[in-house]
């Protein structure tokens, strides 16, 4: 049901390629740093989301959501459950068009608010596996 192979594939092809990927920060140990490289390499625009707000791969950091000054159009959240539903609630606030919770990443409610808002959504997924399925 979160994992939708429509909404998968919808999001990883059809709503944009500027991807904001929220807990991404320079630490290469984390699943964000490799992810993210891994979004980019098949041609995704990063935006890396962390109160640090630090340049990774290449890509300006920032610190919110809110903070950035153009269009988001996937936000990847790589937060723990509890701090989840914040980023997806902030990403309809922002006018994203879909938001997609990491494996392991599992809000109910918010997966329900995300999609009364009109957002796609998948939960407890990870694009770095599904992409290349896609090929």
């Amino acid at each position: 049901m979160y994992g939708d192979p429509a909404a998968v594939r919808k999001i990883l092809t059809e709503l944009g390629d500027t991807w904001a990927v929220v807990g991404l920060s320079t630490n290469e140990e984390r699943a964000a740093y490799g992810v993210a490289g891994v979004l980019q390499r098949y041609g995704k625009r990063i935006v890396p989301i962390h109160p640090k707000a630090e340049t990774v791969h290449g890509e300006k950091g920032y610190p919110s959501l809110s903070a950035v000054p153009f269009k988001i159009d996937v936000v990847d959240v790589f937060l723990n459950s509890a701090l989840a539903g914040q980023a997806a609630d902030e990403a309809v606030t922002i006018g994203a068009q879909a938001v997609w919770f990491q494996l392991g990443v599992i809000d109910e409610a918010a997966f329900e608010r995300t999609r009364a808002a009109g957002l796609d959504m998948v939960m407890d997924r990870c694009p770095a596996i599904e992409l290349p399925m896609l090929r």
